[in-house]
């Protein structure tokens, strides 16, 4: 039985093959060897292949561990960071709460001048 690869669009292909590619010229620029972010991911040469080719298939868990070895951890923080559609979908779907008019007592008047103490008639 024969594996399946997920469907996803070609936008979203073309994304994780950059991003395959941007990780392959990371490592190249380190001087690493694939055998050797291979092994300091654990994972195999033929996964670091995959992740290097954005293969969909790939779990997000080994992308994060190669970029850990890369030392690229922080671009996670970056992933999904700041979700405009989503805030202004729940902006809209918030109801404002409907409250009856505060109601404000009249201070009672003054039985006495507070400046002197004495007693107004």
């Amino acid at each position: 039985m024969g594996r399946t690869s997920p469907s996803i669009l070609p936008r979203i292909s073309r994304l994780l093959e950059g991003y395959g590619s941007n990780l392959k010229l990371a490592r190249l620029r380190r001087r690493f060897s694939a055998e050797t972010v291979a092994q300091r991911a654990g994972i195999s040469r033929k996964t670091l292949s995959r992740v290097e080719q954005g293969d969909p298939a790939v779990a997000l868990g080994i992308y994060a561990r190669v970029m850990q070895v890369l030392r690229l951890e922080t671009d996670l923080e970056k992933l999904a960071a700041d979700d405009v559609l989503g805030r202004k979908l729940q902006d809209a779907s918030l109801a404002t709460r409907r409250r009856a008019p505060k109601r404000f007592a009249a201070p009672p008047p003054p039985d006495h001048d507070p400046g002197t103490g004495e007693e107004l008639s």
